[in-house]
């Protein structure tokens, strides 16, 4: 019963982290500022981290858990370099 109610959780978040996904995606391409653009990537990031680490619990391999901590260390680097550049128009001063 514990596994059946896993398995289910599981793929029912995966869903919705794909259907979350997508719209992000969507306001990447279609966001009308570039402040839009810059909180829908650091939002993509965050579901493809969370998308990697339910496909780690779900196999039960440490590689996945492994790429999401890569995706959220180069997510949260990118985003604040996306952001300064926003602002001042370079990011190496």
């Amino acid at each position: 019963m514990s596994l059946a109610v896993l398995s289910w959780s599981l793929l029912i978040a995966q869903v919705m982290l794909a259907l979350a996904f997508g719209c992000t995606a969507w306001r990447v391409l279609h966001g009308p500022r570039a402040q839009d653009r810059v909180v829908a990537l650091d939002i993509l990031y965050l579901n493809g981290m969370l998308l990697l680490l339910t496909f780690g619990i779900r196999t039960g391999t440490d590689l996945y858990f492994e790429a999401a901590l890569v995706v959220a260390l180069l997510g949260f680097v990118s985003t604040g370099a996306f952001a300064k550049f926003l602002m001042r128009g370079e990011v190496i001063e």
